[in-house]
Formats: C-alpha cells, sequence, structure tokens
C-alpha cells in the first residue's frame, strides 16, 4: 500500500506544497475507506477524516506535527486508523461513529423545512412544466389539462391520493367551484410565473375547503379537532416525545451507574493494584452514555416545543373554523382570506409532523451506537461492581453542593457569576458542556457535571462551573493549566472533543464537516493538526429589546401603504361618475405650447466722457533774498475753453 505514496513523499526530509499535502489527506482518506470496505466494515469519509486527525493528535502514536510525512509514516498512520476502524465492542469508536451520525442527520428546524419545501418544488417541477407549457387544441386535452390541475393541487396539499378515485372527485367538486374550467383559457394565455403563483392559490383554497367540509361532514355533531391533523402528524405526536423520553430514561440510569462505579475507581482511597477492572472500558462507556443522552436532550427539547406548537395551531384551527361557520350561516361567499388562514395553518401542522418525524428517526439511528458498552458490561456486573453503593442522579448530586456556595471576596482576581445575580444565565454557554474541569484532570477523565449554583467562574469570556466550592477554588488558582489539561486527557480520548466542545482548541478536527473542508483548514505542509492562534469573533445587539415599542402598523414599502389605502376604500361599493358641460360639448381638446424668451442684449456704439479743467496756481518770487513779495497768480482755465 506504501507504493502509492512514493511520488508524493521521497524521503523524510522533501517539503510538501499545501496543495501537494491535501492532496496527501484525500489519497490516505480514500485508502483507508476502501480497505474497511474490504474488511466488511462501511466506513464514511467524514468519519475517516476525523480518525486520521485523531490518531495523529494523540501523543502515544508518536507523530510530529510539524514534521513533513514521510512513506513509513503513512503507513504507520493508515494501519493505525484502521484498527481503530474496524475494532470491535469499542465503545469509543461506537461514540464517534454516534457523533457522525448525528451531526450528518441532525438540523435546525427552520434549515429541516428549508429542505423539504425545496425537495417538495422539485418532485412536482415536472407536473408544473406539463401545466404552464401546455399546447392544447382539442377537448379531451382541455379536460386533461384540468384533471393536471387537480392532481397537482392533491399531490402539493398530501391530502389523500391522486390514485383515490373518491379523492379526486371531491377535490375537482371543489376545484370547479372556484375555478370552472371555463376559466382555463384565461389560465393559458397568463405569463408563466402568473400560472405558478396560481396554481399555489388554488392548491390554499382547495385546500381550505376541503379541510371545512370535512368538519362539517357530520352535521351538528362537533368534529374532534385532532381529526383534520395531517396523517404524518398523527402518527409522529403521540410517539415521538414519548420514545425520546423513554430512551433518555435509559440512558440517564445507565450514566448515573457508570458514574458511581467510577466514582469508587479513581478515589484516592481505592488501590486497585493489579485489578482485572476494566477502568478504560468503564470510562469509555461513561462518554458513550454521556454523549448519547446529550443528544437525546436536544432531540427531546425539541419534541416538546414542537408538540407546544401543535396545540397552539390546533387552537387556531378550531377558532378559524368557528368563524367560518358563522359566516357561511350568514352569507352565500366564503372570503378567500379565511380559507387561506385555514389552509396555511394546516400546512404549518404538515410541517410539525414532518420535523417530528425526523426526530424520531435520529433517535432510532442512535440506538445501535450504544449497544456495545451494554454488550461489554452487562446489568448484572454493573450490580456488582456497584455493591451497596448509593446511585445518585444528577440532581441529586446538584442539591447537596448548592448550599456550599464560592465567596467571590476570597478570590477578588477573579469574576464569578451565579444564577440569582445573572440576566439570562440559563442562555449562556458553559464550557465542557456544563462538566466539571478540574474533576476530569484529578479524578482521571471522570464526568461530573457541574453546578451552576456554586457559581461559574468567567475566565478569558468563558464560564467554567464545578461540582464543589473546592473544585472551583483550585481552578480558578490556575485556570489556564488546567485548561492545558483538559484538552490534553481530549487527546487520549478523541470522543471528548465533540462531548465536552472542545472544537476551539482542536479546530483541525471540528465538527465533523466533509473532507474538502478539513483539508482546507490544514494551512502546514505534511498533515499539521495544530489549531490557529486567531479566531473571527462578533456581537450583535437583539433587534427589538424592548417588545412593546414595535409599531405593529409601521409599514416602509409606499406600495403597500397605497394597496392598503386601495382597501379601505372599498372600490366595490363605489362607481366612477362624470359630468360633461354644454361648453365643452362636442368639442376637442386643445394642447398649446410655448417657448420660454430668451435672454437679449444692447450695446451703444462709442463711449463718451466728460471733464473740467485741472486747477494750476504760479507763485512767483519764492526765490531770492528774504522777506521779498512773493506774488501768487491762477493760471487754471475757463471752463468756456
Amino acid at each position: 500500500m506504501a507504493t502509492a505514496y512514493q511520488q508524493s513523499t521521497v524521503g523524510p526530509a522533501v517539503e510538501m506544497s499545501q496543495a501537494g499535502a491535501e492532496t496527501l489527506l484525500k489519497t490516505v482518506i480514500g485508502h483507508i475507506v476502501h480497505e474497511c470496505r474490504l474488511r466488511g466494515d462501511a466506513v464514511s469519509e467524514t468519519l475517516a477524516a476525523f480518525m486520521v486527525s485523531a490518531v495523529v493528535l494523540d501523543p502515544r502514536n508518536g507523530f510530529n506535527v510539524d514534521r513533513t510525512l514521510t512513506k513509513d509514516d503513512v503507513q504507520k498512520l493508515e494501519e493505525l486508523c484502521l484498527d481503530k476502524l474496524t475494532e470491535k465492542c469499542s465503545p469509543s469508536l461506537d461514540t464517534i461513529k454516534m457523533q457522525v451520525c448525528f451531526d450528518m442527520n441532525y438540523t435546525t428546524k427552520c434549515e429541516f423545512l428549508e429542505d423539504i419545501h425545496q425537495s417538495e418544488e422539485s418532485k412536482l417541477s415536472p407536473l408544473c412544466r406539463e401545466i404552464t407549457d401546455n399546447r392544447v387544441k382539442s377537448r379531451k386535452e382541455l379536460d386533461g389539462l384540468y384533471q393536471k390541475i387537480t392532481t397537482y393541487i392533491l399531490q402539493r396539499s398530501a391530502m389523500g391520493s391522486p390514485t383515490d378515485t373518491n379523492t379526486m372527485e371531491e377535490a375537482t367538486a371543489v376545484l370547479q367551484s372556484v375555478f370552472p374550467q371555463a376559466e382555463l383559457g384565461n389560465f393559458r394565455v397568463a405569463l408563466k410565473r402568473d400560472q405558478e403563483q396560481q396554481l399555489k392559490e388554488l392548491t390554499m383554497i382547495v385546500t381550505g375547503i376541503r379541510l371545512f367540509n370535512k368538519a362539517n361532514k357530520r352535521g351538528e355533531e362537533e368534529v374532534d379537532i385532532h381529526e383534520l391533523m395531517p396523517a404524518v402528524l398523527q402518527e409522529a405526536l403521540p410517539v415521538t416525545s414519548k420514545s425520546i423520553a423513554n430512551e433518555l430514561c435509559v440512558t440517564q440510569t445507565l450514566v448515573f451507574k457508570y458514574t458511581v462505579v467510577l466514582e469508587k475507581l479513581t478515589s484516592s482511597d481505592v488501590q486497585l493494584g493489579h485489578s482485572d477492572m476494566p477502568v478504560i472500558l468503564l470510562k469509555q462507556a461513561l462518554y458513550n452514555a454521556r454523549q448519547h443522552e446529550v443528544f437525546l436532550k436536544m432531540l427531546l427539547a425539541d419534541a416538546n416545543s414542537c408538540a407546544k406548537h401543535v396545540e397552539t395551531l390546533l387552537s387556531d384551527v378550531s377558532s378559524q373554523m368557528k368563524m367560518l361557520k358563522e359566516t357561511v350561516q350568514s352569507k352565500t361567499a366564503v372570503p378567500a382570506a379565511t380559507v387561506f388562514m385555514l389552509s396555511k395553518l394546516w400546512f404549518e401542522l404538515r410541517d410539525e409532523g414532518e420535523f417530528l418525524n425526523m426526530l424520531n428517526k435520529i433517535m432510532l439511528r442512535l440506538q445501535p451506537f450504544s449497544a456495545s458498552q451494554a454488550r461489554i458490561f452487562s446489568e448484572a456486573y454493573l450490580e456488582s461492581l456497584l455493591e451497596d453503593s448509593e446511585v445518585k442522579t444528577d440532581e441529586q448530586r446538584m442539591l447537596e453542593s448548592s448550599d456550599n456556595c464560592v465567596d467571590p471576596a476570597s478570590l477578588k482576581t477573579q469574576e464569578w457569576l451565579f444564577p440569582e445575580t445573572t440576566v439570562n444565565f440559563e442562555e449562556m454557554p458553559l464550557q465542557y458542556n456544563g462538566f466539571c474541569g478540574y474533576t476530569l484532570v484529578t479524578r482521571d477523565g471522570l464526568l461530573l457535571p457541574g453546578n451552576p449554583y456554586i457559581g461559574a467562574l468567567k475566565h478569558k469570556e468563558k464560564l467554567y462551573v464545578f461540582t464543589s466550592k473546592e473544585a472551583a477554588m483550585k481552578f480558578a488558582l490556575s485556570p489556564d493549566s488546567f485548561v492545558a489539561e483538559v484538552a490534553e486527557k481530549a487527546k487520549y480520548s478523541p470522543e471528548l472533543i465533540q462531548l465536552l466542545k472542545l472544537h476551539q482548541q482542536f479546530s483541525c478536527i471540528s465538527p465533523y464537516s466533509d473532507v474538502s473542508r478539513l483539508s482546507q483548514t490544514q494551512p502546514r505542509k505534511g498533515l499539521p493538526v495544530k489549531p490557529g492562534i486567531k479566531c473571527e469573533c462578533g456581537t450583535q445587539t437583539e433587534i427589538h429589546p424592548v417588545e412593546k415599542n414595535i409599531v405593529k402598523s409601521y409599514e416602509w414599502n409606499e406600495w403597500e401603504l397605497r394597496r392598503k389605502a386601495l382597501k379601505l376604500a372599498n372600490l366595490q361599493t363605489r362607481v366612477t361618475v362624470s359630468v360633461q358641460t354644454d361648453l365643452s360639448h362636442m368639442k376637442r381638446e386643445n394642447v398649446t405650447q410655448t417657448w420660454l424668451p430668451k435672454n437679449a442684449a444692447c450695446q451703444s456704439k462709442r463711449d463718451g466722457a466728460s471733464q473740467v479743467p485741472k486747477p494750476q496756481t504760479f507763485v512767483a518770487g519764492l526765490r531770492g533774498q528774504r522777506g521779498a513779495h512773493v506774488v501768487k497768480a491762477n493760471l487754471t482755465r475757463s471752463v468756456d475753453d
């Protein structure tokens, strides 16, 4: 296998470019996936990429991240990865597989709904093109086009199958009441985007009317609103939350038992000696159960939130049905806005059902990854390890330690936060996913949840919680060294990187991205794994900190204001009236255009001027003897000269 790399790495001292390193990385991952497949184990590229980085991180394997990988290094790396990926009954490997599975399948509700809506559009696009690109010429083809529109409405609404004759007849009858076949002429000459928009509007109207008819099928008898729920929601709503809660209860029972056993085995009073108790496997089993617990809590929170939203939507559907019944009794025509709202609520219920179904599928996919620790440690074996020890829950541990809180005055160099005095404390992210870092270091990898009511240490903009006051004080004396030791523990147990959310410290294997992204984040030569020393961060304020200050009626769009003005004018009840006088009768309109005068100026032929005589005076006798008589003469010319 090593011959495949002879061209890439020739000797130990050959330097490699970044592109060469990325190519080598992808080649190694591809060989690992292929070899695992030959051995009968299906391994994804994402899992193989994570295992490559985890093996290089482990100090026991002796890889130097600052040196280019040689041919021997690559061969050794592949062998170590293959051994770990094909290991049988390994709780550590199952935990990593569970993390990859969850990361690849779980998504937020908004992203999930966006994906299924896009998928729905892509499935309906061929039928939509057949309708909008029609070139019907005969009556038979026109009937076929109308039937395709009905089929489109049924597929988009998911209220029955187009292959069911009764459903097709019902939908066709409702469609004819709002869109007669005679309107197909106007539909065909409209623009394509207008046709697509009209198809969506017809779907909403037909769906709303069918829901109303279904609710009134029994006459005066009141219909249970839950019977109107979409089929996918009727199947998922009763079982999803209950199934996840039951699974969580079983997992937490295992967590509490593993924790008590490891507390005994990692205690300083216990001398293990040459005991055959598999402490390492017990820790791996605890990590596996804790990770399963974290994922199930996320799924359960989403399921409970979804169930609450469903109850709100059902209440809105019930009120809309009552309003629609009252309107139908008093009027012959039903307002389209009410029908639209009813359809909108029904589609939202269908989305909730799809999301619940996705959560249930993820729960079922996670179950096989918790099986290895159950095979290694049977219930009877666990009971024998427990002996007469009391099995405490996380809540019991917190209640026992909540009274002994940290005194901020005893260590003024550090900042402490408490849930009682900190706004939105429950929304602040806790470092190590809420576990105690001090216990992890001092008790050889034991995972115990921290108690925020003891006091949360704020160090370098991160919050740390602890199991006791003593643990908090000792951690606060040297937090950086404990943080480094936790990272060192994670190198020996790579599943802790995801469980404790240490992606910032191990950026090279952060959260299970695809192979191309993984290779792009490696700027060094060879196979580097050191995290970057810089990162981008940002803050954002709330859009509306005070909800009551929001002006709901504000509208920035001028055309929306005009639309509202036209709606207020109620032009349907108005007529246009014109009056013509006798003077304007039988006369045409005249239009005249004028030009503005241009700027003009005049100029005389020559310039003229006048001048007065210049005054002149002559004085005689200024030179000569002293006291001589001076004569003054006026030499100024007359004006007439």
